[in-house]
C-alpha cells in the first residue's frame, strides 16, 4: 500500500502536479521544490501570495548542504535532538524554485520522518515543498476530514494514507537560524 501511493504520486510530482498528502505534522501540499510552474499551483490553490514562502522537506540532514549555501554547524544538533518536528529557516537557499526562497534569502527546511514521505523524496531524488492543507487565512487542519473540500477537488492526487486518522497532529516548531549560530523561535 505504502509502495503504490509513493509510486502513485511520484508520477504526479514528477510530471509537475501537486499532491495532498500525510506528513508527521498535519496534512500537507507538495510538488517537485524545484518546479516553478508546480509551487504556483500551489500559491494559487491555497490563495496565497508568493511573499509568504513554503518550506521544503528533505529526508535526510545530509542533503541540506545541496540546498542551503552554508548551513550553520547547529542544525544538524538541533535536528537529532529536537523532539518535535523542526522547521529550520536558514539562508542562503539554492538549487530549488526561486518562487520558494524569500527575500532575504532564506527556505525553510524540515527533515521528515514520515515514511511516505521520505520514500517519495528518495524516489524523487529532489525536496518535497509542504504547505498545510488549506486556503490562506483559514485554520490549518488537525486532520483528513479537516480539509476543504475546495484544497482536496484543487490538487492533482490525494494521498491514500492516514486518511482515516483522528489524530490531532500539530505544526512544526519553526526556527530562524544566522549563520553565526544564533537562532530565534519563530513558532514553538
Amino acid at each position: 500500500m505504502l509502495k503504490d501511493e509513493v509510486n502513485k504520486a511520484l508520477k504526479i510530482v514528477q510530471d509537475g502536479g501537486i499532491i495532498l498528502y500525510p506528513t508527521d505534522t498535519i496534512w500537507g501540499i507538495g510538488c517537485d521544490a524545484t518546479n516553478t510552474d508546480a509551487v504556483k499551483k500551489i500559491y494559487e490553490l491555497k490563495q496565497r501570495h508568493e511573499s509568504k514562502s513554503m518550506i521544503i522537506l528533505l529526508d535526510i540532514d545530509n542533503k541540506l548542504q545541496t540546498y542551503i549555501s552554508e548551513v550553520p554547524d547547529i542544525a544538524y544538533e538541533l535536528i537529532e535532538y529536537a523532539e518535535n518536528p523542526l522547521t529550520l529557516i536558514m539562508p542562503g537557499a539554492k538549487n530549488i524554485s526561486p518562487a520558494l526562497i524569500a527575500e532575504d534569502g532564506s527556505v525553510g527546511i524540515r527533515i521528515t520522518s514520515h515514511p511516505f514521505c521520505q520514500q517519495l523524496i528518495q524516489r524523487l531524488r529532489k525536496p518535497l515543498v509542504s504547505t498545510s492543507a488549506n486556503i490562506s487565512g483559514k485554520p490549518s487542519p488537525e486532520y483528513f476530514s479537516k480539509i476543504d473540500q475546495d484544497i482536496i477537488d484543487g490538487v492533482d492526487y490525494v494521498v491514500d494514507l492516514d486518511q482515516y486518522s483522528t489524530e490531532i497532529r500539530k505544526p512544526s516548531t519553526i526556527m530562524r537560524l544566522n549563520p553565526n549560530g544564533g537562532f530565534e523561535f519563530i513558532r514553538r
